[in-house]
């Protein structure tokens, strides 16, 4: 049962910064069958460099006590600026093959392939709308149970997708890109200024949505294990990252967006996901969480037993 209800916001402040963490080591190799080299070779290692790129957690070493104020540390880092601009590389890179690897991916073998159609399907359903419904399920259990890390880990994950979401649409509409399906011969380069308003979602090719809230899920849960489980960060960043990417080639594979789509989706998400976990460590009262995801376990109005309400409302103290 949801309904709207005011309670206190959840705190969550930390003393100490993450470890330093290891790369993410190759994972896109299973998105193509085969050995063959060429363009599905090159096209992997451009969506394999920008996985890469996707860097995680590094904001200290050795757990040292953070003695800075929390006010002061900035939000937009270099590393923040190194990161977009190697996006913006592979994406430039990449955007010539748009159109060759929409008609690789679309080959009767490979989209034939069973085990590939299979997976596809999942990683997409798991980016959306998976990604929403794991976050609300993660802070209704963390509130309900009183985990204050569970709760923190689903409701900055939703944020960031949520926030991800609000961009992409926004690019949608004003790119007005065409989607590979929408012609046989569809020039990849069919940009049009705000015709995705008018054009409908044959015309929202970019950036990749589903690839936006899979990395922006998957830098925020990142982000957010990095400080209980340092050691434990390249496991889970690299399992999260690499699923986000294969959600991303999914979409290729159903011939929803281009190669480019999905490289700039992962960037916007990466970033995303990674601000907010910042935002958080710098103003641990802040007024994203007063308006976000608003919950309380109160009783059933049945009387039997307590249900959890929900509500995008202000929350007071």
């Amino acid at each position: 049962m949801l309904e709207k209800h005011l309670q206190p916001p959840v705190r969550l402040v930390t003393t100490r910064l993450p470890s330093p963490t290891a790369d993410i080591p190759p994972l896109l190799g299973a998105a193509w069958p085969g050995r063959r080299r060429g363009l599905r070779t090159r096209a992997g290692g451009v969506l394999l460099g920008a996985l890469l790129l996707a860097p995680l957690p590094v904001d200290a070493q050795g757990g040292a006590m953070d003695t800075v104020p929390r006010s002061t540390r900035p939000l937009l880092t270099r590393a923040d600026a190194i990161t977009l601009g190697a996006f913006t590389l592979a994406t430039l890179a990449i955007t010539p093959a748009d159109r060759r690897l929409a008609e690789r991916l679309q080959n009767p073998r490979t989209q034939e392939n069973r085990v590939i159609r299979r997976s596809a399907a999942v990683v997409r359903e798991l980016a959306a709308p998976g990604s929403l419904v794991i976050g609300g399920t993660l802070y209704a259990v963390g509130r309900l149970g009183g985990n204050e890390r569970m709760a923190s880990l689903g409701l900055h994950g939703t944020e960031a997708v949520v926030l991800g979401l609000g961009i992409v649409s926004l690019g949608k509409v004003m790119a007005g890109r065409a989607r590979p399906y929408v012609t046989a011969d569809t020039n990849a380069r069919d940009f049009k200024w705000m015709r995705g308003l008018r054009g409908g979602r044959d015309y929202h090719s970019f950036p990749s949505g589903h690839t936006v809230m899979a990395f922006a899920a998957a830098a925020a849960v990142t982000g957010e294990t990095a400080r209980w489980w340092p050691r434990a960060t390249p496991y889970i960043g690299t399992a999260l990252y690499g699923g986000a990417a294969l959600a991303g080639v999914s979409r290729m594979y159903n011939n929803q967006h281009w190669a480019s789509d999905v490289l700039v989706g992962a960037a916007i998400g990466t970033v995303v996901g990674q601000k907010v976990v910042r935002y958080h460590r710098t103003h641990p009262d802040n007024r994203v969480d007063r308006w976000f995801l608003a919950a309380s376990v109160v009783p059933a109005p049945s009387g039997g037993g307590r249900v959890v309400r929900l509500g995008l409302v202000p929350r007071r103290d």
